[in-house]
């Protein structure tokens, strides 16, 4: 059961969009970054990217769930502490260790990370118009759903092995994101669990495969 209805949903995103304006096009606008960064051929670069995602899922941790959806649901004090700690591990790995390089490359997994990237920034929003959830009542990047989906498609951009503890969060917060959208009719998170399902398990066969080929030079 869901401990909430709808319009108590669509109020958190009400009052979340109006007091923090107009930090959306912040948010928006470095995620925009993220995907200029990653094309260009500079490793370092990827440090920054990391960053960015780093930034965006403390800010839905501490600003969104801890803030705001504390109010209508508790269980937002553990999907806070779970938020923040995938902004951390994103620090850790891509900042600190730099282990995350982000690099677009024209195959099947650019490819796919471009639809989710796309999905996330375009088409969530303006499906989210279609069905009638119209801001301030609706979701906008740097909340949940949309930015779980660009962190996958991010994710199907990097050139290194992905540690599996990276994938670990969001792809449970695609389960968890998808159940609360069918309950309260949020169509536009549909994606969230496509994005879950194949983005993690590309990722996991990408890596595999890559390390099995590297295997293979070796002997």
């Amino acid at each position: 059961m869901i401990p909430f209805t709808i319009d108590q949903f669509l109020g958190v995103f009400e009052r979340y969009n109006v007091a923090v304006w107009p930090a959306q096009l912040f948010l928006y606008a470095l995620a925009i970054l993220a995907l200029c960064l990653a094309l260009q051929r500079k490793a370092d670069l990827s440090r920054v990217v990391s960053i960015i995602l780093s930034v965006f899922w403390l800010w839905m941790g501490l600003v969104y769930h801890l803030w705001f959806f504390r109010v209508i649901n508790r269980a937002a004090l553990i999907f806070a502490a779970f938020f923040v700690l995938q902004g951390v591990l994103f620090f850790t790995a891509g900042v600190w260790k730099n282990n995350l390089g982000f690099r677009f490359r024209l195959d099947l997994f650019g490819i796919t990370g471009s639809a989710f990237l796309i999905y996330a920034l375009v088409i969530y929003p303006a499906l989210g118009y279609w069905i009638g959830h119209r801001y301030p009542s609706a979701p906008t990047f740097g909340l949940p759903c949309p930015t779980t989906i660009f962190t996958f498609g991010m994710l199907l951009w990097t050139n290194r092995r992905v540690p599996l503890y990276i994938v670990a969060i969001p792809l449970a917060w695609s389960f968890i994101g998808v159940w609360a959208a069918i309950s309260l009719g949020m169509s536009e998170d549909y994606g969230l669990l496509v994005a879950g399902l194949i983005g993690s398990s590309v990722i996991i066969l990408r890596d595999r495969f890559s390390d099995r080929n590297k295997n293979n030079v070796v002997l």
